[in-house]
């Protein structure tokens, strides 16, 4: 089976995202282990998951499908990271660097699925 995803820059940056992620809610409080930690690890998890899924979907609608749930999963950790800041669980330089790899995600995200549209003709 090919692994396709693998030559994706965007799932490359999702996975980096991931790993950094769960280093990051390590230090969060131990009370939330089950409520706002589990929630972004998952919302980051999906995200590269439902990237390398529909890329290795046999039709491009099928990976547009999972890379727009990838892109809402990206708008929940998004809001997630924004609560944790709230919270104080997240220090004002870090979170400006989560930010800026979600928007490069979202950036990449976006003309991976424009340009999947413009060559099945899709949304035009």
């Amino acid at each position: 089976m090919k692994r396709a995803h693998k030559k994706l820059d965007v799932w490359r940056e999702s996975v980096d995202l991931a790993t950094n992620i769960y280093k990051i809610t390590e230090d969060f409080p131990k009370t939330e282990i089950y409520g706002l930690t589990a929630q972004i690890r998952r919302a980051v998890i999906s995200i590269s998951s439902n990237i390398a899924e529909g890329a290795a979907r046999h039709s491009p609608k099928e990976f547009l499908h999972f890379l727009t749930i990838a892109g809402g999963s990206l708008s929940e950790l998004d809001t997630q990271i924004e609560i944790a800041y709230n919270l104080n669980f997240l220090a004002a330089e870090t979170k400006q660097d989560v930010d800026q790899k979600i928007e490069s995600i979202a950036a990449k995200l976006a003309g991976l699925i424009q340009n999947i549209k413009k060559k099945v003709n899709i949304g035009k």
